[in-house]
């Protein structure tokens, strides 16, 4: 149940060139307090209701509880949620024994495009793609509860 995740802002498109999948995803936030989020979220054909708990201070790690729920129920909880949706494409980018996941945002946050990578350790090492740019791990501003409320378009020029 904990999340051993890194962020990195993304440089270029040619990772949909690699991608072996990619979905579309609409999700909002029941509570986006950093200490414990309850996130709804639809993706493709499937829902579900994630909490997340405080990261820990390195950013990487932080307690996930996730549960498949019917989209009707989805749908209905979407509607109780805080304003400012998050709706992006996400593509799956496999690099060895790991995949990256590259969210690509649309709506408020429009032109933010994030890679993710999740490990079994903090200390796990991975091959680095040429279109990965700035580590943001972390960076509260970077995570979807928090883009919710002050979204990408708002902090950019």
């Amino acid at each position: 149940m904990i999340e051993i995740e890194r962020k990195f802002l993304v440089t270029s498109d040619k990772y949909k060139t690699e991608a072996f999948k990619s979905s579309e995803i609409k999700q909002g936030y029941l509570n986006s307090h950093p200490e414990r989020t309850t996130r709804i979220r639809i993706q493709d054909k499937k829902a579900f209701i994630t909490i997340k708990g405080k990261s820990s201070e390195s950013g990487l790690s932080r307690f996930e509880w996730e549960k498949e729920i019917p989209v009707e129920e989805a749908l209905e909880l979407l509607k109780l949620c805080e304003p400012g949706a998050i709706e992006k494409v996400r593509y799956l980018v496999k690099s060895k024994e790991f995949t990256f996941e590259i969210d690509e945002f649309s709506g408020s946050n429009q032109g933010l495009v994030i890679a993710e990578i999740e490990l079994l350790s903090e200390e796990d090492i991975f091959e680095k793609p040429n279109w990965l740019g700035e580590e943001v791990t972390g960076n509260n501003n970077y995570y979807n509860s928090q883009l919710c409320i002050n979204p990408y378009k708002n902090w950019t020029k």
